[in-house]
């Protein structure tokens, strides 16, 4: 990875942090030391997430809670991102959709995708087509 890269941070990736779970640490390092993005889709998953385990106060704080961590939140769905994310999903079906804007983010903007989800994307990382990071 180039000194200067720029990361794509997956939910998972995000959750970690919030959640201080194991990859934490080097998350948050990845956060510090360099620019990180998140996509609006992948955001939707964090915010679902902190719902589903009954944390209205953290869902409710999401978009400060991101902000402080460092991230910049992409909210455009120019066509050629949403048209790179669908030819991402028609070529891996495996994927989730949120994985796909993830990984369709990350080559446009020629950055790294940060996940631990080595199930769906250990594949994708191995055929070398998109840098991934895996903190864990």
């Amino acid at each position: 990875m180039a000194a200067d890269a720029t990361y794509v941070l997956d939910a998972c990736a995000f959750i970690a942090f919030l959640q201080d779970e194991p990859g934490a640490d080097e998350v948050t390092r990845l956060m510090k030391e360099r620019k990180c993005l998140i996509h609006a889709v992948n955001v939707c998953e964090v915010y679902y997430d902190l719902l589903r385990r009954a944390d209205v106060d953290g869902a409710n704080s999401l978009e400060s809670l991101l902000r402080a961590g460092g991230l910049e939140i992409y909210a455009a769905l120019p066509p050629a991102l949403w048209q790179e994310a669908g030819r991402i999903k028609a070529e891996r079906r495996r994927l989730s959709l949120a994985d796909c804007f993830a990984l369709a983010l990350a080559l446009q903007e020629q950055a790294v995708l940060v996940t631990s989800d080595h199930h769906d994307l250990d594949s994708v990382a191995e055929a070398g087509i998109y840098p991934i990071h895996f903190f864990r």
